[in-house]
């Protein structure tokens, strides 16, 4: 964002390639704007941050210490464990343990592991509330009330409470006014999910009769979401949704894109050697996909299965030439094994694992099914250097894979996912080496754990004290 005294740029960091339709005009997310429209604001030296309409990632807040130290309460159903950890979660470790870096006082509300321990920190500031889960799995929520109430009460009351998702419910947070939440998923995107599905359905399988259900669901969200103070959307698509569907307004919504940590997810060339040694991937294959996350049903992975198993059997040169190595937990796991020798079934990864799979891969793939939040495997791919390849739904397409210079997209059926994976092959992989390069950059301005941070500290002190709800020069 550069800020001038009659004007304000809004840069959208996006890289123009053969046949984009934008040569004339800055793309922000996945369309194009005039000029004239949105890239000027006369005679404005700062801008209000709770009306900004695009990503808080694009703008640039200091790297210094930060101007307060906040006390903030947080509310997360289940704090993650080792690599088995959902986008939830994740995105719940990445953020606060930034913000405890930064010196911010937070006390975690979460739910105790009866399986494992819980991990440690080497941050005093970091501190933990645990209570045993409902049945169902959730917080309990009158025992972390107490809890909330209690520290609330000890030294001084929290300038700021963030939950993810419905960690606190909506029924407690109306009495809270300083509280964000921020949706990894909100029904209105889910309905996208059930028509893909029952569009992929066989006439073997039942018809879904979750449709009715999730419409009244929608209509459920949008009564009570109102009830949370600030909503913090994870992708541009849900933004928009949030404000033209959910009726909440404007001032309220901010859209603040998932980050991953930029330091373990970067390219390097040696811990691709090593892992493609580590697992005998030989040099003579000319392509090697990757696919990571949970080996499920709505990640697409019936999808991704019978696009391979067609083409390895109609083209014997690609299954030569060609190495999958799939990442992650889950009945689908064992099945992939059927279609052959060169497709590696790795298990579930730590992080450290998991940034020398990206970098042994030439593009990343993610056929998921799922049509809310915003996938973390593709920022991770992305941070890594490597271009990435998914499923055509909004949250991607409005503010991951936006053109095609650091990626391809396909409709969610075999046959478009047959053509874009020929399309790669084709493509080979100076191409794709190319498209990761653009890739990495428009992660490096978007994607970063440093970015989110950064965007989540200004709005917490925004929501703490007015004056920092302006963004100068």
């Amino acid at each position: 964002v550069l800020i001038g005294k009659n004007k304000i740029f809004i840069e959208a960091f996006h890289f123009h390639g053969k046949g984009s339709d934008c040569k004339h005009h800055v793309q922000f997310s996945s369309k194009c704007y005039s000029m004239n429209i949105i890239m000027m604001q006369k005679a404005k030296e700062s801008i209000d941050l709770l009306t900004f309409p695009y990503a808080w990632n694009v703008l640039s807040f200091p790297a210094g210490p930060p101007s307060q130290i906040l006390k903030i309460g947080v509310f997360v159903k289940k704090w993650p464990h080792r690599s088995h950890a959902g986008g939830l979660e994740r995105h719940a470790l990445t953020l606060h343990l930034a913000l405890a870096k930064r010196g911010h006082a937070l006390h975690i509300f979460t739910t105790s592991s009866p399986n494992s321990t819980f991990p440690t920190y080497p941050f005093p500031n970091l501190v933990f509330h645990l209570s045993r889960p409902t049945s169902g799995g959730y917080l309990d929520q009158a025992v972390v009330w107490e809890q909330f109430r209690a520290q609330n009460s000890t030294g001084r009351p929290f300038d700021v409470v963030h939950t993810e998702s419905v960690g606190l419910l909506h029924t407690r947070a109306k009495n809270v006014p300083n509280l964000a939440v921020s949706w990894h998923g909100i029904a209105y995107e889910t309905i996208h999910s059930d028509i893909i599905q029952e569009l992929l359905r066989s006439p073997e399988e039942r018809q879904a009769t979750m449709m009715t259900e999730r419409a009244m669901k929608v209509v459920e969200e949008v009564r009570f979401f109102q009830r949370y103070s600030h909503h913090v959307a994870t992708s541009d698509h849900a933004g928009d949704v949030l404000k033209r569907i959910y009726m909440i307004p404007e001032e309220r919504v901010h859209i603040i894109l998932n980050g991953v940590d930029e330091e373990i997810f970067r390219p390097e060339l040696s811990l691709g050697i090593d892992f493609k040694r580590k697992f005998g991937i030989s040099k003579s294959r000319s392509l090697v996909l990757g696919i990571a996350g949970r080996l499920v049903k709505d990640k697409g992975h019936p999808l991704i299965h019978e696009a391979l198993k067609q083409i390895f059997m109609e083209n014997n040169k690609f299954q030569q030439s060609v190495t999958v190595l799939v990442a992650g937990d889950g009945p689908w796991g064992a099945r992939y094994k059927d279609l052959g020798a060169n497709i590696l079934v790795l298990g579930p990864l730590e992080q450290a694992q998991l940034a020398k799979f990206y970098n042994a891969i030439d593009i990343f793939v993610n056929p998921t099914l799922r049509a809310q939040g915003l996938d973390h495997t593709l920022l991770e791919a992305m941070l890594s250097g490597k271009p990435v390849m998914a499923t055509r739904v909004a949250s991607i397409t409005g503010s991951v894979i936006v053109g095609p210079e650091s990626g391809y997209t396909f409709s969610p059926s075999v046959e478009s996912l047959k053509k874009t994976l020929y399309k790669v092959w084709n493509d080979g992989r100076v191409v794709l080496e190319n498209k990761g390069k653009a890739a990495r950059q428009r992660g490096l301005q978007l994607f970063t754990a440093t970015k989110m941070a950064a965007a989540y500290e200004r709005l917490f002190l925004c929501i703490s004290r007015e004056q920092y709800c302006k963004y100068q020069k």
